[in-house]
């Protein structure tokens, strides 16, 4: 895919809810997923594609720079918001991509109002941000199954480790 398609996949909260209610209108179901996506591994494309396939437009909402060192400290993100974003507009499975500065994405979902939230099987149903607003009016709520050692937290430890042996 050319680097303009993937960057045409990549829209702010306000065109992307413009955009998605168009889809809406046409018929098109709406899934939504969300992460900090730093260090993308094969967990994550499973996670996305495994989404897609739980309607016809996926959209992929990341965490900001500053969102990413609230949540996981001062040495993340490993890689800045905007390479995340393009990395995953350039996959296939993913429709359009946009960035939230908050810790959660719950205002975000709220705004977008997806027909489908999903979210790896590492999260309990309960926890998930935006489960209630989803389910209010109607939507539903997907744990898709979680690749057993596959996360970036994970890869960073492996990455220091090999650094340590030299």
């Amino acid at each position: 895919m050319p680097r303009s398609d993937s960057i045409r996949k990549i829209l702010s909260p306000e065109a992307l809810t413009e955009r998605l209610d168009r889809l809406r209108r046409g018929g098109k179901t709406v899934v939504f997923t969300n992460g900090c996506f730093d260090l993308l591994h094969v967990g994550h494309v499973d996670t996305l594609t495994q989404a897609k396939a739980c309607g016809d437009v996926l959209v992929v909402a990341v965490n900001s720079d500053a969102s990413v060192r609230r949540l996981k400290g001062a040495s993340r993100p490993i890689v800045d918001q905007e390479g995340r974003m393009s990395l995953l507009a350039a996959l296939e499975a993913v429709d359009y991509v946009t960035v939230f500065d908050d810790d959660t994405p719950l205002a975000l979902i709220r705004s977008l109002r997806p027909h489908v939230l999903v979210k790896g099987g590492d999260w309990q149903p309960a926890a998930i941000v935006g489960k209630a607003v989803v389910e209010r009016y109607g939507g539903r709520v997907v744990t898709v199954p979680y690749r057993e050692g596959c996360s970036t937290s994970r890869l960073i430890e492996r990455i220091l480790a090999a650094e340590k042996r030299g």
